[in-house]
């Protein structure tokens, strides 16, 4: 994996300069388009916590996790501005470095203390942390403490509100019991869930399903990222057969209640404390011809260019 990433790598620079130069338009950027997209109505004079998680989540209520450009013939930068044009402006959603660095715009616009880190997602199946800091988020310090913002891990992993970057610290949200762990100068997130309730016996060993309640999601330390240390992953991700999101057509997005997930064909509704101890995962597969209407209806997506769905048995659970 890492050879083809140093092959890669020249290729990686020659395309994605390419394709700012292309799609890189000179747009206004500004936070009021951004409320709006995301429905925050609140006040933002202060850089508080309280401020930080009503925008957090309404971030995740609002802008799905999403590969599909992928899969319809389009590149993934991480050229700020066509970030902001592909969600702000067309109602798309993104990945996390696309999500989670448009966030860090927000968190300097805001007036926020911020600084951009890099992990490394678990592998369930290989039982080990991926190689590669494929997934960004955000340290952010208020009144001297520290959180981790991170709007855009999607499905059952994703955050509800900032988490303490404190070690050992239960802090529970709606999906569960989230916890941060420091090892040596590694911060590992865990999350503990609630047992599975598939009304659907089809999908009852669906690979998509996680059979562990709990499991560590990523890993990281707190050494500052720029940009450029991203280029190359997202360039491997989007790319290789060996990469996850080649391999799966992803679109989730959070709920009052739960989640909303896409992959492939197959469409879940998740309601998390459905029955005490118990999630309800409604699970189903789609036709192809209603993947627009699904994505449409339930996301908020509508795709300019046509959607190869795909599903190839791979690590990703929800």
């Amino acid at each position: 994996m890492l050879r083809l990433m140093s092959e890669l790598a020249p290729l990686a620079n020659q395309e994605f300069g390419k394709e700012c130069d292309s799609l890189s338009v000179q747009v206004k950027m500004n936070l009021e388009s951004y409320f709006k997209r995301i429905g925050f109505n609140g006040p933002f004079d202060k850089p508080d916590f309280e401020t930080l998680k009503n925008v957090h989540k309404q971030h995740i209520l609002s802008i799905p996790f999403e590969n599909l450009s992928i899969h319809c013939g389009e590149r993934i930068t991480m050229d700020l501005e066509f970030i902001y044009t592909k969600i702000v402006r067309s109602n798309r959603g993104g990945w996390c470095c696309e999500n989670n660095l448009l966030f860090s715009w927000v968190l300097k616009e805001m007036g926020y203390n911020y600084t951009t880190l890099g992990s490394r997602v678990y592998n369930s199946a290989k039982k080990e942390f991926g190689p590669l800091e494929s997934h960004l988020i955000n340290k952010v310090i208020i009144d001297g403490k520290e959180y981790i913002a991170d709007v855009s891990f999607g499905v059952s992993g994703q955050i509800r509100d900032p988490l303490e970057l404190i070690s050992g610290k239960d802090q529970p949200q709606l999906p569960g019991v989230f916890r941060l762990v420091e090892e040596s100068g590694i911060w590992i997130l865990e999350k503990t869930a609630r047992k599975p309730l598939i009304p659907n016996e089809s999908f009852t060993n669906s690979n998509l399903l996680d059979k562990s309640l709990t499991k560590q999601i990523y890993c990281f330390t707190l050494t500052p990222r720029g940009v450029d240390h991203f280029l190359e992953t997202i360039q491997f991700l989007q790319t290789s057969p060996e990469s996850l999101f080649t391999n799966k057509s992803i679109c989730s997005l959070q709920t009052p209640t739960g989640f909303r997930a896409l992959v492939g064909w197959t469409y879940s509704e998740v309601t998390y404390n459905h029955q005490e101890g118990l999630d309800l995962f409604e699970m189903n597969d789609i036709p192809n011809d209603e993947i627009d209407k699904v994505l449409k209806e339930k996301f908020g997506v509508v795709l300019k260019n046509k959607l190869t769905p795909i599903n190839i048995k791979a690590c990703y659970t929800i």
